[in-house]
């Protein structure tokens, strides 16, 4: 396993770190789970991620019983806060309510004392970036978190949550959890640019498009069974991607990935760190043997010929 800075901040992430998302908690059980994160543990992954929506905080319940006996100062756990977990009017959102209580109800769940990276999931226009920003603060402050971050925020709202945090001198946030992959790189426009400018690290996800990018699914066929694609609680977001002409580009990498003596999926995870600014790649194994091929991603340099033939397979100039 090789370790990147969380942007130019000093706390150091693994560059394939292992997520909850539609899995621990819920398609996963506990025993399961406490051993996947056991052996990431083990080969080398120090950031673990969840959120208290994730099967409305059951994923994190279940990421708490598999680090029970991990130390606790050997990991990065991060998790996040935005989503309705109630049906109240401030049971939902950025505020500074919603995040004090959802703060300490999802450190009672992961049963720790701090929460070493604590992310707003997504932006909330109800909400003024200030608000946000000082809370956060005042959670780092007292201890209760270590870093805050934003996930699929735009630019505009990364860099005015920088801005507040340099005149109120305040912490500002480290890191962006973006969507980023292969078939998806929107953030490469403005979101990237304004993360490195300010200095957060990327944390993706889904950088396997769902396990798309591993080659698994293929145009025509229906999904094999037991695979994501095939449970109708887990494809819920995979409409688009599971659409022929997508998954016949996607074919047509197999040979540039076997001519490189890699499987898809390690090409795949190897692509989305071939950029500097990405610190991790989030993976969401359900089973052993997935979480072995991924971890081998770590360290893979992809050559420009390589970045190349992928980029014209994709039709992107």
């Amino acid at each position: 396993m090789e370790y990147r800075k969380l942007g130019k901040w000093g706390i150091r992430v693994s560059e394939v770190g292992l997520g909850s998302w539609l899995t621990f908690g819920g398609s996963v059980q506990d025993e399961s789970s406490k051993n996947l994160i056991q052996l990431a543990y083990e080969n080398g992954i120090n950031f673990f991620d969840t959120a208290n929506v994730y099967y409305k905080g059951q994923a994190e319940i279940a990421v708490a019983k598999a680090i029970k006996n991990i130390r606790r100062d050997g990991i990065v756990l991060a998790t996040k806060a935005y989503f309705p977990m109630d049906s109240g009017p401030n049971d939902r959102g950025l505020s500074r309510k919603h995040l004090f209580e959802q703060c300490n109800a999802s450190l009672k769940r992961l049963q720790t004392d701090y929460i070493d990276l604590y992310q707003c999931h997504r932006p909330d226009p109800d909400t003024p970036v200030e608000e946000t920003a000082m809370a956060m603060d005042d959670l780092c402050r007292q201890g209760k978190i270590l870093y805050w971050g934003v996930s699929e925020w735009p630019a505009a709202a990364i860099t005015e949550a920088c801005d507040i945090a340099r005149r109120n001198h305040s912490h500002p946030p480290v890191s962006n959890q973006p969507i980023y992959n292969i078939l998806n790189r929107y953030i490469e426009k403005e979101v990237l640019p304004a993360c490195e400018q300010e200095g957060l690290g990327q944390v993706v996800f889904s950088p396997l498009a769902q396990g798309v990018l591993t080659g698994k699914y293929l145009p025509g066929q229906a999904p094999p069974p037991e695979s994501r694609a095939a449970d109708d609680k887990s494809n819920i977001f995979m409409g688009d991607i599971m659409k022929d002409e997508v998954l016949e580009k996607v074919q047509r990498l197999r040979p540039i990935a076997e001519g490189i003596g890699l499987t898809m999926a390690e090409m795949a995870l190897a692509w989305c760190l071939r950029q500097p600014g990405v610190s991790s790649v989030i993976i969401g194994a359900t089973k052993q043997s997935q979480l072995d091929d991924n971890i081998k991603a770590a360290g893979v340099k992809l050559s420009e010929e390589t970045l190349r033939q992928i980029d014209e397979v994709m039709q992107v100039r």
